[in-house]
């Protein structure tokens, strides 16, 4: 038997995630010793409460209350509490003694990323975060350093399962979010309070998170323009199908060239639901997997897809973090840094060239058609296509309203600047021949 170096392994927090950790390190931990180098001993597991249910039965005698403690000594630091404070406080001690962290914390690496990376710089440790965006699905270390040595154009990723079930169930199913919501709850798929979901939070914090890896600059979450999907209603969805597309809620990492300024590139984050062609691979993500889809300069097209959530999935991307930071300390060195220096700027949603697809109520009668175009026109975007069909309009035999009723119009665009996309519909949404803007998606993964 080969006598390993042992690690010492302290593990913040056991509920679904960090209850699965604690069971592979214990269960596994020969083979981890193997694949590592080292024998990973499990110090122990800070909780809150001692005695709270847990979906893994863990030795009693791993428990503490005493993070602090706990961390004082150890070689690897698992930190999957959640939350800002006291996670931000517990991972730079542990940086600060030396310590390499392994976190899945996404909302803490969006809002104070900066700050742990640099903590980790200063000693030489590494932040490992595989669990922070997309679950069992390997897109942190393929960003890294498989493509470190690329230039990454666009990431277009369904990040959030939530959201991606009860769209999913919406298009396939016709129903209304609210009933689906509700089953998304009663699952386990949705918290009590989904707002984080549905409002685009959590897939703000990962695309802030993709966004700085691909294109190695520092993207603060507040540069991160997020819409939820609390507006799409089964009526969007119906349309979206008769049109070949899906909508799909989106984050969209993207570099911008040619924009005639002196710094002649910049980048675009942005969090919200599209129109995704059927037959495009994110069509094809169903239920509560993610999917990223990567374009770089010289590997081309990239797809990953898989779990998005779940403990023992999620764990899965923990000890892959575990294993390699094991092998580092075994190696020596110090750890491999964040890559930032590109600094480049991030744009507001405005300066982006994207398409839309509009939806009117309008007056039915002659010249409204011509109107709408002009009104386009005169906004500096171009019509793709354009649909129409009657809508039943209530009234009384001859009233004016009865007879001319109105016309539902479906409007594809072609790409242009964002600013001048809303200021169009803003002004559709003013002028006389307008009932009403029914619906405003963009198209996304041409």
């Amino acid at each position: 038997m080969i006598d390993y170096r042992r690690l010492r392994i302290a593990l913040l927090g056991a509920g679904s995630v960090g209850s699965q950790v604690a069971r592979l390190l214990l269960e596994h931990a020969d083979e981890l010793a193997d694949r590592s180098g080292a024998a990973l001993e499990l110090a122990g597991i800070a909780v809150r409460d001692l005695d709270a249910p847990r979906d893994v039965e863990l030795p009693r005698e791993l428990l503490t209350t005493d993070a602090e403690t706990l961390i004082v000594g150890s070689d690897i630091v698992i930190e999957l509490m959640g939350g800002i404070e006291p996670a931000r406080e517990y991972l730079l001690q542990a940086l600060n003694s030396g310590a390499d962290v392994v976190t899945g914390n996404k909302a803490l690496l969006a809002t104070h990323g900066a700050e742990i990376f640099d903590a980790a710089d200063q000693v030489g440790a590494s932040v490992s975060y595989e669990a922070a965006v997309a679950g069992a699905i390997p897109i942190i270390r393929p960003l890294r350093d498989s493509l470190a040595g690329d230039r990454v154009d666009r990431i277009v990723g369904i990040v959030n399962g939530t959201t991606n079930y009860i769209l999913d169930r919406m298009d396939v199913e016709g129903a209304e979010m609210a009933d689906i919501l509700a089953d998304a709850q009663r699952l386990g798929y949705a918290e009590a309070d989904p707002t984080g979901d549905v409002e685009g939070h959590d897939a703000a914090q990962k695309a802030a998170i993709l966004a700085s890896l691909a294109f190695h600059t520092t993207v603060p979450l507040e540069a991160v323009h997020r819409e939820g999907i609390t507006g799409v209603t089964k009526q969007m969805m119906d349309a979206a199908r008769h049109a070949g597309y899906v909508i799909k809620m989106v984050a969209v990492c993207e570099r911008l060239t040619g924009r005639g300024e002196a710094s002649d590139e910049a980048i675009s984050v942005r969090v919200y639901p599209a129109l995704i062609r059927r037959e495009h691979p994110l069509a094809s993500v169903h239920g509560v997997n993610n999917a990223v889809f990567v374009q770089a300069e010289a590997a081309g097209n990239l797809m990953f897809y898989g779990a998005g959530a779940g403990g023992v999935q999620t764990a899965s991307a923990v000890l892959g973090d575990v294993v390699s930071a094991a092998r580092r300390h075994i190696a020596g060195g110090a750890g491999v840094g964040e890559s930032t220096r590109a600094n480049l700027p991030t744009v507001d949603i405005g300066q982006v060239v994207t398409r839309y697809q509009i939806t009117l109520e309008v007056d039915d009668r002659p010249g409204v058609l011509a109107r709408v175009a002009g009104i386009l026109s005169d906004g500096r975007v171009s019509i793709a296509t354009v649909e129409q069909t009657l809508e039943q309009t209530p009234g009384q035999p001859g009233d004016d309203a009865a007879e001319a009723g109105s016309a539902r119009l479906v409007i594809g665009t072609h790409k242009a600047l964002e600013q001048d996309l809303s200021e169009t519909v803003a002004r559709l949404a003013d002028d006389d021949v307008v009932e009403r803007v029914v619906s405003v998606l963009r198209v996304e993964g041409d």
